[in-house]
C-alpha cells in the first residue's frame, strides 16, 4: 500500500485529494496545525478513530515553520508521496502580512524538502506552484516557459518554493516536482476568497441575512478550473516517469465580473443591486490577466479539464443555497 503525505490537508485541495487518493488505496497522512480551535471541517467526513481497524488516514500535528516537527513526521510515517499543498495562501492577505507569507509559504517548501532528504526515504515531492508567479505576464497564454514576474509577497514566496524545488532535484537527485496550478474553485473554497465570497454572499442575500457584498478589482481576469479536476493532475504529477514542471488550467480565462453576472443569474438576481466596490480590497500590485496552457499536461500525463465554467458556477452557488437552506428554486 502507498502512504502519501498531505501538508494542508484541511484545505480545499487537501481535502479532495484525500478522497481521491484513499480512494486509490493509499494510507495517507496529513500534517494540521495545533489551533485554539478545530478547522477539519473539509476531511470530517474521511476520519475515523485512528485506532479503528481498517483506518488508512491519520492526521499529525505539525507546522510548516517548525523543521523538527516536519522532520519527526516524516520520518514516522515514511511516505512514498508528499504532497505540500500548505501556505498562507490569500494574496491580498499576503501585502499585510509578508514577512509570516515568506516564511510558511517560502520557507515552508524547503523545510519540507530538506527533512525528505534526511530521512533517505525514496520520496515523491509534490510542490503546489501558482499561476499568480506569472503575474504582470509576458505572454498570453502562459506556459512552463512563461518567465515569472510576482506581483505579491505571496507570489514571490510560491517563486522561492518553486526554484527551492527544482535546486533540490538538480543538486541531489530527488524527485521533487511542480505543479503550477492557475486558480481553482469548488463549494470548499475558502469563504474569503472572491468566488466562495460571491456565492456564499447570494445565497447570503437571499436568506435575508445580507443585502450587499463588497469586492474589490472586477475587471481581473482569472482562468477557473474545479479543484476536484485538479488534484487529479497533481496525483498524476507524481505518477509520471521523471519529475517535470506542469502548468494545470483550463484554457479560458472570464472576468471577476463575468463570475458575478453569471452566479447572480442562476439566483435570479441582477448583481448591480447587491455590489459595492470597497478599495480596501484593491491590491497595491494587480495582476491583471492569468490564462493557462495546459498542452504539456494533456500531452505527458493524459489530464484534461472536464468541469467547465459555467458549470462550475452552478455548482458552488448550489451548494451555498443548499447550506443557507434557501429554497433550489432559485438554481436554475
Amino acid at each position: 500500500m502507498k502512504r502519501a503525505l498531505i501538508t494542508g490537508i484541511t484545505g480545499q485541495d487537501g481535502s479532495y485529494l484525500a478522497e481521491l487518493l484513499l480512494q486509490k488505496g493509499y494510507e495517507v497522512h496529513g500534517i494540521i496545525r495545533r489551533a485554539s480551535t478545530f478547522n477539519t471541517g473539509r476531511i470530517d467526513h474521511l476520519y475515523h478513530d485512528p485506532h479503528e481497524k481498517g483506518t488508512r488516514l491519520f492526521l499529525h500535528y505539525g507546522d510548516l515553520s517548525d523543521s523538527s516537527s516536519l522532520s519527526e513526521i516524516i520520518n514516522k510515517s515514511e511516505p512514498d508521496e508528499v504532497y505540500h499543498l500548505g501556505a498562507q495562501s490569500h494574496v491580498r492577505t499576503s501585502f499585510d502580512i509578508p514577512e509570516y507569507t515568506g516564511d510558511v509559504t517560502g520557507l515552508g517548501a524547503i523545510r519540507i524538502l530538506e527533512a525528505i532528504k534526511r530521512s533517505k526515504h525514496d520520496t515523491r515531492f509534490y510542490q503546489a506552484s501558482s499561476s499568480e508567479m506569472f503575474g504582470k505576464a509576458s505572454e498570453v497564454p502562459q506556459k512552463e516557459t512563461t518567465p515569472f514576474h510576482p506581483r505579491s509577497p505571496y507570489a514571490c514566496a510560491k517563486v522561492y518554493a518553486y526554484h527551492t524545488a527544482i535546486n533540490y532535484r538538480e543538486s541531489y537527485g530527488m524527485f521533487a516536482s511542480n505543479g503550477i496550478l492557475f486558480n481553482h474553485e469548488s463549494p470548499k473554497r475558502g469563504e474569503t476568497f472572491v468566488t466562495r465570497k460571491i456565492t456564499r454572499g447570494i445565497a447570503r442575500i437571499l436568506a435575508g441575512k445580507e443585502k450587499f457584498i463588497y469586492l474589490g478589482n472586477l475587471e481581473a481576469k482569472r482562468d477557473w478550473g474545479f479543484a476536484g479536476d485538479f488534484v487529479d493532475a497533481m496525483w498524476r504529477i507524481l505518477q509520471y516517469k521523471e519529475p517535470e514542471d506542469f502548468v494545470i488550467a483550463t484554457g479560458e480565462t472570464h472576468s471577476v465580473k463575468e463570475f458575478l453576472e453569471e452566479s447572480f443569474s442562476i439566483a435570479g438576481l441582477n448583481w448591480n443591486d447587491h455590489v459595492r466596490i470597497d478599495h480596501k480590497y484593491f491590491r497595491p500590485a494587480e495582476v491583471d490577466l492569468l490564462l493557462g496552457d495546459y498542452s504539456k499536461a494533456k500531452k505527458l500525463l493524459g489530464w484534461e479539464p472536464k468541469v467547465k465554467f459555467k458549470e462550475l458556477v452552478k455548482m458552488m452557488v448550489e451548494a451555498d443555497l443548499r447550506h443557507e437552506g434557501v429554497d433550489a428554486k432559485f438554481a436554475k
